[in-house]
């Protein structure tokens, strides 16, 4: 169990120290808000629309997903669109190009994901400033025009045009309630009034009144098809790894996801979670005995280039309640593309 498991989602003596530190964290977030409204310091409006895909705690929560779906429904309707991701830690915040031979470790998984998922289609860049990294990503790719940043939710330098905060009720991230560092939460739910539309994932909790809520919708998370790495091109249902002793590798963050898709396949796999910071190597694998080992796609992406280990991606796919999400995007880029024909992509 993470630490962070042992007070993120329960109340425990210690959040009498917690409590305070987080209405402190939760008042320096609006007052940050509130110096941009008031242009005390200068914003960055850029000449196409943005549209900013966020969650509202501190895990993923599936804007992963969700932005390889959109993207997909963004190509599709003739729209050229750049990716701006945080990255991780390691990143030292300057704006940078990721491509399909970036080390996931230095650029994010995540940021790696995307970029092989799209290949040459739109480019990916990774930076602390999404202002700053979706300004460069322009200048490096004058065709995009829009851009998809991946963070920024509270972030109000980057002027954006829509907003879709993505929220996952589930115990595993939503946890007690409370902001940072007392929970999990890095908004508080009245952002969900303010946004443009909020993507659920998970059940939906009785204690909270979602009546002034945006417009929401239901997003569920699957995995049906995998594929080696070594032939990324060729996916197979799961059921093709059913014969072989199977280990099942993951992340605390992916856990809960990735172990369930795990079950509904019908897949009898040995179960191994590492902590969130860890960094895969060869040695991981090799003292354990399996034919084959399986792992969220992210994470897969480290372990491209293991000579002694067959490793499986299972990549997640999503599906939404209704096309009206998508309506409701494409309806808003038609007012800055007026001149441009743009057409919902139906499931």
């Amino acid at each position: 169990m993470k630490l962070t498991e042992l007070y993120w989602h329960r109340i425990t003596p210690l959040h009498l120290l917690l409590w305070p530190l987080s209405l402190l964290f939760g008042f320096f977030i609006a007052l940050r808000k509130l110096v941009y409204w008031l242009d005390f310091f200068p914003s960055v409006k850029l000449h196409v629309p943005v549209v900013v895909i966020d969650s509202i705690t501190s895990d993923d929560a599936g804007k992963t997903p969700l932005t390889l779906w959109l993207v997909d429904n963004l190509l599709a309707s003739g729209l050229r669109p750049g990716i701006v991701v945080r990255g991780n830690l390691d990143n030292p915040g300057q704006p940078e190009a990721v491509s399909t031979t970036s080390d996931p470790i230095s650029a994010g998984d995540k940021a790696v994901l995307l970029v092989n998922r799209f290949q040459q289609k739109c480019p990916v860049w990774v930076g602390g400033d999404p202002a700053a990294t979706a300004s460069a990503l322009l200048k490096a790719n004058p065709e995009c025009n829009i851009i998809i940043s991946t963070h920024g939710l509270q972030y109000p330098r980057l002027e954006r045009d829509i907003e879709i905060a993505v929220v996952n009720f589930s115990d595993a991230s939503f946890g007690n309630g409370l902001l940072l560092p007392a929970g999990p939460l890095r908004a508080s739910l009245k952002m969900l009034q303010k946004v443009d539309a909020a993507v659920i994932t998970g059940a939906y909790p009785e204690r909270y009144d979602m009546s002034r809520w945006a417009k929401t919708y239901t997003m569920k998370l699957s995995g049906q098809t995998v594929y080696k790495l070594t032939d990324p091109g060729d996916r197979h249902p799961a059921s093709v790894l059913k014969d072989k002793k199977l280990l099942a590798v993951s992340r605390y963050g992916n856990m809960p996801w990735f172990f369930e898709q795990i079950q509904r396949t019908g897949l009898r796999a040995g179960m191994h979670a590492f902590n969130d910071e860890h960094r895969y190597v060869e040695a991981d694998f090799q003292k354990l005995e399996n034919e084959a080992v399986l792992m969220p796609e992210e994470e897969a992406l480290q372990c491209r280039d293991f000579k002694q280990v067959s490793v499986w991606a299972l990549p997640a796919e999503i599906w939404i309640s209704s096309n009206e999400l998508q309506s409701l995007l494409l309806n808003r880029l038609k007012e800055k593309y007026p001149d441009v024909e743009l057409t919902a992509v139906t499931d």
